[in-house]
């Protein structure tokens, strides 16, 4: 289990911005993947925070191609572990009458990531 904690500070300019600590006494930066509908998201810079020891900033440019009508999830990851660390849903077109569609499309990435990791644990063991 990863010992690292993502925590959003907002959505600016089409970048998500967050917190990461803990879990790296090593000094090293920590890996972290975003993936969008199974597919990774290229835009990611974690940053050493020089204010706070042991801390990083996380900035995630969201591409405007993946930016259509509907809910828009996307699953932030520590890529060593496997753990998933937080995610964030974008909402266009319509405005939605229940956010309802945003939760499931989370549990849809979520249960996906699980298959994965699954079949993966099943072909190790066997």
């Amino acid at each position: 289990m990863s010992d690292l904690s993502l925590v959003k500070t907002r959505i600016q300019a089409g970048i998500w911005e967050g917190v990461l600590s803990g879990g790296m006494d090593n000094g090293m930066t920590p890996e972290i993947e975003v993936f969008h509908l199974d597919q990774p998201v290229k835009t990611v810079a974690v940053t050493p925070d020089s204010r706070a020891p042991g801390t990083w900033t996380v900035k995630i440019a969201i591409p405007p191609d993946l930016l259509s009508d509907g809910v828009q999830t996307f699953v932030i990851r520590d890529a060593l572990e496997g753990e998933t660390l937080g995610s964030f849903s974008v909402v266009t077109g319509e405005p939605l009458e229940d956010d309802i569609r945003g939760e499931i499309d989370l549990l849809r990435a979520e249960l996906d990531m699980l298959k994965r990791a699954f079949r993966r644990h099943c072909l190790e063991t066997m």
